[in-house]
């Protein structure tokens, strides 16, 4: 639905949207102030984005589809077509089974005009279909209780040419378990985070060797899969995905728990440039919302939580299990700072634990992260006071972060969890929400995009028959021409252009 704005509201939204790609994305998505100062309410609203979605495009190849051939799978707005790619079950260039749980995903610019993905598998060694075994045998972990040797998570290395066909795929990270998320660094690395975090026991039903909960740097042109060295000093969680930003060299993670922390990772290599650097480790500090702040709309006092015997901000809203709600704050900067931590390896999953006594902010669900334009994205999937997920602006050149989604209804948005930027600052969304259900009359996952005033469309949806997939690892071409994304229980990937070949920008005008 649409609401009216006031002019001045208008006007700060125009602007904001006029100077460029740093601010576009902070405008608010369907929850949107709609009247000056003090006297905020909030609105729902979309807009038309690319335009209606249609319902009856099939893909543009149907060699890989079997039965899918003549299905469509997607629905995208006019203009728009598609192909798919890397399909569960098939056979990779080293006569290996491709396997299924595509997740996070990011691509690199390649050798000779191609472009390479690197795709994770959110994948348990107990999977009854086959995992990710490398060629080289370098697994982290053999999972020496899997009698059937089917592996488990890990990483896929896929080179692809302009007309997404696959030229080459190789497993390039095996033996690590449930790789959900991750994120590209600026030396063409893909850092794949681990959401699992057993350790070796006695029970037979475990089937570790090793400690779990790291991440994992994966060089994108390497051509064989890596020597898999856990990134230790980064923390021992259940991480999620990760932002690096270029400035900087700080790394910034996520962590999917109900209470997690938000976590900044200092290398001790000033200003990493290539693959090996974070091995030689770091520091690990979690961010503090700074209390005592207010709304600027309603003065209402920031919420607040004691998980730990410490009195701490609780961003997680109504639903989330906080005591208050952060719409009064969305779009409102909010100071930070940042607390170190010190036992980054620990015996159990305790680590945001450390982080809460020393004050560390409570986020519900922390998702998918990406870095764009100075700033950093990222999703709490479920929080919320409609518990229909959150998406947070960090700026760490002022030190403070944004609440800049906050959705109210899973018809507008359901769970967002992978998210990505296009060049031209539209944000991208993956749903992963009880939409995708089975029984509830509207179930289907989407990609749903966020313009520079806030506004929300769809980009794509689901539309596989009796297909709950939800979508991950959505990424753009370094050209901004593409964008490849997961059907994650369909296990396909999918990579998406206009037909007149433009680049996939939203901005009218946008060239750079």
């Amino acid at each position: 639905m649409n609401s009216p704005l006031n002019r001045r509201r208008f006007m700060e939204l125009s602007s904001a949207a006029a100077v460029g790609t740093a601010l576009a994305p902070l405008g608010l998505l369907n929850a949107r102030i709609a009247s000056a100062q003090p006297n905020c309410s909030y609105a729902s609203m979309t807009v038309p984005g690319f335009g209606p979605l249609a319902f009856n495009q099939l893909p543009l190849n149907t060699s890989q589809l079997g039965t899918l051939a003549q299905v469509p799978l997607i629905a995208l707005p006019p203009g728009f077509v598609y192909t798919a790619i890397s399909l569960r079950g098939s056979l990779d260039s080293e006569g290996k089974t491709v396997p299924g749980g595509h997740d996070g995903m990011a691509c690199f610019q390649g050798r000779s005009g191609t472009y390479v993905l690197v795709r994770n598998h959110e994948l348990n060694p107990t999977s009854s279909s086959p995992g990710c075994l490398t060629s080289n045998s370098k697994q982290y972990d053999p999972f020496v209780g899997n009698a059937a040797g089917l592996g488990g998570g890990g990483t896929m290395t896929l080179v692809v040419d302009r007309n997404g066909q696959v030229l080459q795929d190789y497993i390039s990270l095996g033996g690590t378990i449930r790789n959900c998320a991750g994120g590209p660094t600026p030396w063409s690395s893909w850092i794949s985070c681990e959401e699992n975090t057993n350790v070796p026991t006695s029970a037979s039903s475990n089937q570790v060797a090793k400690k779990h909960g790291y991440n994992f740097e994966v060089p994108a042109l390497l051509g064989q899969a890596v020597d898999p060295i856990p990134l230790v000093a980064m923390g021992r969680m259940n991480h999620e995905a990760v932002s690096a930003d270029p400035n900087s060299g700080y790394i910034y993670q996520t962590e999917d728990r109900g209470d997690s922390a938000f976590y900044r990772f200092v290398p001790k290599v000033r200003k990493p440039s290539k693959f090996g650097d974070l091995q030689q480790g770091g520091d690990l500090y979690a961010m503090v919302i700074k209390p005592g702040q207010r709304s600027a709309c309603t003065g209402a006092p920031l919420p607040l939580s004691s998980p730990q015997g410490t009195e701490v901000v609780d961003t997680r809203g109504l639903r989330g299990g906080s005591t208050g709600s952060m719409l009064p704050f969305i779009g409102q900067p909010l100071a930070v700072e940042w607390v170190r931590l010190e036992e980054v390896d620990p015996a159990g999953d305790t680590l945001r634990a450390e982080a809460q006594t020393k004050g560390a902010a409570m986020w519900f669900r922390g998702e998918g992260a990406w870095y764009h334009q100075g700033r950093h994205y990222f999703v709490c999937s479920n929080a919320g006071d409609a518990g229909e997920g959150q998406v947070w602006c960090l700026d760490p050149r002022n030190e403070t972060v944004t609440l800049v989604v906050e959705s109210t209804s899973e018809n507008l948005l359901d769970g967002p969890d992978n998210i990505t930027v296009a060049r031209d600052g539209t944000l991208y969304l993956c749903e992963d929400g009880s939409a995708g259900t089975p029984g509830n009359a509207n179930y289907s996952q989407r990609v749903v995009g966020v313009d520079a005033t806030g506004g929300l469309f769809d980009f794509c949806k689901n539309i596989i028959p009796g297909n709950t997939s939800e979508f991950a690892g959505a990424c753009f071409s370094p050209d901004g021409r593409y964008m490849y994304v997961n059907m994650q229980g369909a296990g396909i990937t999918l990579c998406i252009w206009r037909s007149d070949s433009r680049p996939i920008y939203l901005r009218p005008g946008f060239a750079s």
